[in-house]
């Protein structure tokens, strides 16, 4: 037994040193890896970054040179630290933390120690780099925006992480990737292919010769420009406008799903985030957590969309069957319900009909409809979930498939959502449970891109593409399939026209909600909103001033642009939103404003303070249709 024993650990120790003689010699590469590097010379040409067009041909975004300090650790000769650090104006301390983090990567490969350095610093710094041995200059190119706008769907470029290069093979250390917007979404068109040059180096470590004669060289690819939908003059209005407020703006050519504008506010100059203070600027704009510029409210924030969404309640109940437009509604200032505090309404002529009922904005109507729609089916859950397969239809409640990298789904409840609110079966919930609904309150929620989604589609009387900011990718229309396939609702196209008569007459009527916002020889159609804003402060429920939202389209018969817009603590829908809304079009389709008294309002008016007073424990202004009316009227009609 002994003799077996001593033979099989001689033979288990001989075949564990042939299998990873094996292994070493035929998979593993470390040893060939390090050997070439120490005997070869990798240099990296970088192409130049693709252009950025907005949908006139105007230049958004081009590229200016740049260039990074590099070092292969094991390469270094002793050197002047302190010189060195002076010709670069940065900390020892900074350079000695960047060199030791380049040799516990790989002290071999090529690290960068000060990256995007400008054309004045390279001047400066070239004519010396042969005091620093082991240190050489690269050349890249950052972008240089040509306007000072936009960043929130351009986006921004930085260095790579050691998970990105993980990821994806193409990246190595220092190299740049887009994040955020198209920089981020169309970085493979963008970026193009690095060329790459292998020189050969003797034993004293000098360059003596192009590597198997340049065989194994490749050069680079320039990076393909790309036309977007955006157009840039009406992009810069919107940022004017909004200027000292949050929310956003966002309009869409309904035929096409082309987005037009795209306006998160606030928002900041592009240009922050490039060259040597960019991780400063980046880090200050990341830690305002009270304005949060890098967050984009049109694609990220989710609201209620407050009485916009009346025009879909409308178009269910007509689908339904349960409503017809001759059907009328008494409204004497309220909707009561179940001993249950009353859905309080504004004052207007009374019965209505559904086209005078959209006008009006009238609550009792939309909450009588939306409880007969509900009450169709045998169980409110059936109602609820065929409600929301209605929606859904428009693109609610679910990520839009719009070609940017970032989004919400907003929320469109379920039958199954309110079972669990309600303890169901226990509480046997009814329609009134979800009245709020009726008029886009309650559980509902959407982004502003979401609103004016479902406004196009129902100024297409039916239909829609998914939004998209690309139109072409190097002067070819390359836009993918997905934004070519036409998404049409399950409302019948019929039951449009009086829903688009009752939008048309919220500006036409004496009595209508955007009655003063009319432009002259533009039929517009929209829909005043007016959101309960709430917020958790010092754990207890705050009311805080309501948020101002509109949703319009225009030309009524020939559709051109359908805009949304969120004016936070905006205070009631005609105020702020629709005046944008009202302005943006005359902008966009007679290319000037002839409405300036609108425009002066807009541009003179700040909603700063109304933000401040959460962080001031200021009391809040509860607009109830009756306190405030009457000291913002005369500026109404300034």
């Amino acid at each position: 037994m002994r003799k077996l024993l001593l033979l099989s650990i001689v033979l288990s120790t001989g075949l564990l040193f042939m299998g990873r003689l094996f292994y070493l010699q035929v998979y593993d590469t470390t040893a060939t890896i390090k050997s070439e590097n120490n005997a070869i010379k990798v240099v990296y040409d970088y192409p130049q970054r693709g252009h950025i067009y907005d949908r006139n041909n105007k230049l958004l975004v081009s590229n200016q040179p740049s260039y990074d300090l590099m070092a292969i650790p094991k390469d270094i000769k002793p050197f002047d630290t302190l010189g060195l650090c002076k010709l670069l104006g940065i900390e020892k301390d900074k350079l000695l933390r960047e060199l030791t983090r380049a040799r516990k990567r790989a002290s071999w490969l090529p690290a960068v120690i000060v990256p995007t350095m400008s054309t004045e610093d390279y001047a400066y710094l070239g004519e010396q780099m042969h005091k620093y041995e082991g240190f050489y200059i690269q050349k890249r190119s950052l972008r240089d925006y040509q306007i000072d706008f936009g960043a929130n769907f351009l986006g921004y470029i930085q260095e790579v992480n050691q998970s990105m290069i993980k990821n994806d093979p193409y990246y190595q250390s220092g190299d740049l990737i887009g994040r955020q917007g198209v920089e981020q979404q169309y970085e493979e068109v963008l970026r193009g292919v690095k060329g790459v040059k292998r020189f050969q180096k003797d034993r004293f470590n000098r360059v003596i010769a192009s590597y198997k004669e340049g065989a194994l060289d490749t050069l680079p690819v320039a990076g393909r420009n790309i036309q977007l939908t955006i157009d840039a003059e009406l992009q810069k209005y919107g940022e004017a406008l909004m200027v000292n407020k949050r929310g956003g703006i966002v309009a869409i050519e309904p035929a096409t799903g082309e987005i037009l504008a795209l306006v998160a506010a606030p928002n900041y100059d592009p240009a922050l985030l490039v060259g040597r203070e960019r991780s400063k600027n980046y880090t200050r704009l990341d830690a305002d957590s009270i304005a949060k510029p890098l967050f984009d409210r049109v694609l990220l924030g989710e609201y209620a969309p407050g009485s916009p969404f009346k025009a879909l309640t409308s178009l269910i109940a007509l689908q339904e069957g349960v409503v017809t437009t001759e059907n009328k509604v008494y409204c004497n200032g309220s909707y009561r319900y179940g001993g249950k505090k009353p859905l309080g309404c504004h004052h207007h002529k009374s019965p209505v009909q559904l086209i005078d009922g959209i006008a009006y904005s009238c609550n009792s109507y939309f909450a009588s409809v939306y409880r007969n729609t509900i009450d169709k089916y045998n169980t409110p859950q059936e109602g609820i979930e065929s409600w929301r397969k209605h929606l859904e239809s428009f693109g609610l409640g679910n990520f839009m498939g719009y070609d940017l990298p970032t989004g919400r789904r907003g929320l469109i409840p379920s039958a199954s959502r309110y079972n669990k609110i309600y303890n169901y079966p226990t509480y046997r919930w009814g329609t009134t449970a979800t009245i709020s609904n009726a008029i886009g309150q309650g559980e509902i929620l959407m982004t502003p891109m979401q609103m004016v989604n479902f406004t196009a589609a129902i100024a297409n009387r039916g239909w829609y593409y998914k939004p998209h900011i690309i139109k072409n990718i190097g002067g070819v229309d390359t836009i993918p399939s997905i934004y070519k396939e036409k998404q049409v609702t399950t409302i019948d196209p019929k039951h449009f026209e009086p829903v688009i008569e009752g939008l048309n007459n919220v500006y036409n009527y004496s009595a209508g909600t955007a009655n003063f916002l009319k432009v002259p020889g533009i039929e517009i159609c929209g829909k005043t909103g007016t959101a309960e804003n709430k917020m958790k402060i010092d754990g207890r429920t705050v009311q805080l001033t309501d948020h101002s939202v509109f949703i319009a389209f225009a030309p009524k018969d020939d559709p051109k642009i359908a805009i949304a817009v969120f004016v936070e603590n905006g205070y009631w829908g005609s105020r702020f939103g629709g005046r944008i809304a009202s302005i943006m079009i005359e902008k966009y389709i007679k290319g000037e404003v002839t409405r300036k008294d609108l425009e002066n309002w807009v541009l003179t008016h700040s909603l700063e303070e109304e933000y401040e007073k959460p962080l001031l424990g200021r009391p809040f202004p509860i607009n109830d249709g009756k306190k405030i009316s009457a000291k913002f009227l005369a500026e109404e009609n300034q």
